[in-house]
């Protein structure tokens, strides 16, 4: 980029965020634009603002971090959000990354790998903490029955492109844009996906494009 790149904060914990931004403007090509304090500041902030990347908590009031993570992308979708919590349970673990959270990070995570995780979003290039993506693989590799039908044939034309599409990684806005249809009918065709298919998430989904070899 040209420019440094653009970063909001997102934490109710004032010290966390003075913390953060003191670090992060230390940093070669950062620049934090801006601190919200909740959710809806964070929206807010977003919306005027129009980050690059925004660091997010997830234990917030009066809307966590998986409300605000799905209102933001709903608004500014080339957004990137990387989580950044002292949390890994599923509760909070699986609806934020099926919010459209781009990067999964915990506290205990060092300065320089939150930066670079920064400049990695930026490229369009994920970062998931190592503990978290061991626990995303575990759930993964628990044993399900198997169909008794190729359940992809249930599925549209357009569905298909759309879960070949999901299996390669693209973002909704990627689909859309490569699809010449709307974000809306992307997150329609996908729910629709996730009936046929008896899957609970984006990723299950493509694991199931790719095991049943309908993935590009």
């Amino acid at each position: 980029m040209d420019r440094p790149i653009s970063v909001l904060l997102v934490d109710d914990h004032e010290m966390v965020r003075i913390g953060l931004a003191a670090v992060l403007d230390t940093e070669d090509g950062i620049e934090v634009v801006g601190e919200a304090s909740n959710g809806y500041d964070g929206i807010r902030m977003a919306t005027s603002y129009r980050p690059d990347v925004i660091l997010m908590d997830l234990v917030m009031e009066p809307i966590d971090g998986v409300e605000t993570t799905r209102q933001i992308l709903e608004v500014h979708p080339d957004c990137k959000v990387i989580v950044l919590t002292s949390f890994i349970d599923d509760s909070k673990l699986y609806p934020v990354i099926e919010a459209g959270a781009f990067s999964y990070l915990l506290k205990t995570s060092r300065a320089t790998e939150i930066a670079d995780a920064i400049r990695a979003a930026a490229r369009g290039q994920s970062v998931i903490e190592a503990q978290v993506a061991a626990k995303m693989m575990n759930r993964l590799r628990q044993p399900k029955s198997e169909p008794k039908q190729q359940l992809h044939d249930l599925l549209t034309e357009r569905e298909m492109d759309v879960l070949k599409s999901v299996a390669r990684g693209l973002s909704n806005q990627e689909i859309a844009d490569e699809l010449f249809i709307g974000v809306k009918t992307v997150k329609f065709h996908i729910t629709n996906i996730f009936n046929k298919l008896d899957v609970e998430d984006r990723t299950q989904a493509a694991i199931y494009a790719h095991k049943h070899g309908v993935a590009e």
